[in-house]
């Protein structure tokens, strides 16, 4: 009973590691000036700000840079803050929401290692890999499915959970961070990442499934080979030699 329970509880851990761990891939490969930049240029964040294409890297690279890294948010352009400071006191909110993601991220590899240095490697671990990818694609499709009937309601519930309420609010005829990130900024990122994390999913499931089974047969040969007696060296029969007399 303490063992199922026990394996019971690490196949949870595994599979939320798992999770975790897509989702923070994910986020990192899309959560860099890169990305920023070039899908900044699809949303016309130099139009909408009215900065030229050097004024608008510099002002974003150093926001990025102050969550990453940390920092106040106060770049300025032209001797001009870029944000109020409504605006900087919101970008520390979300600096605080990545934080306790990373947090999150770091100990879904931890369960991981741990789960994997303590089965051994064996089936329910990679089973637990394999159910952790599937609900992460399945969930991901789901709300994709509904981001697009209802983008605007899913960002807002989004930032209800993890912010306080009026505290994300802009005004983007005047305020600059929803024009450094316009709409379709976010419209046009979140469906790239959902669709590299529906893919990076079934990777790792088609993966794991294939651990899980070499594994199944790996134990299924060894307790074929504990359960067949073994045979102990044969001693040599011993028969009595008979000698013919000579005549």
């Amino acid at each position: 009973m303490k063992t199922a329970v026990s394996q019971a509880l690490g196949t949870l851990g595994v599979a939320l590691g798992t999770m975790l761990i897509l989702l923070g891939a994910g986020v990192a490969l899309f959560l860099n000036p890169f990305w920023v930049a070039f899908e900044q240029g699809r949303a016309n964040a130099a139009g909408w700000t009215g900065f030229s294409a050097a004024d608008l890297r510099a002002a974003t690279d150093a926001i990025l840079r102050d969550l990453y890294l940390g920092g106040r948010f106060d770049v300025t352009v032209g001797g001009v803050p870029v944000l109020d400071l409504r605006e900087q006191a919101h970008m520390h909110d979300v600096r605080a929401v990545f934080g306790w993601f990373a947090v999150a991220v770091i100990a879904g590899t931890a369960v991981l290692l741990m789960g994997r240095a303590l089965s051994g490697g064996a089936r329910w671990y990679w089973r637990a890999i394999q159910s952790g990818a599937t609900v992460l694609a399945v969930t991901v499709v789901a709300l994709g499915i509904t981001a697009l009937f209802a983008f605007d309601a899913m960002f807002e519930a989004f930032h209800e959970i993890f912010f306080a309420g009026g505290s994300y609010t802009f005004d983007p005829r005047t305020e600059r961070l929803v024009q450094l990130f316009p709409d379709q900024f976010w419209f046009e990122t979140s469906t790239a990442l959902a669709i590299v994390l529906v893919v990076m999913a079934v990777v790792v499931r088609f993966l794991a499934a294939r651990k899980a089974d070499r594994a199944g047969r790996m134990a299924a040969a060894a307790s074929i080979a504990a359960a067949t007696p073994s045979e102990g060296p044969t001693e040599p029969s011993i028969e009595p030699s008979v000698e013919a007399g000579r005549s």
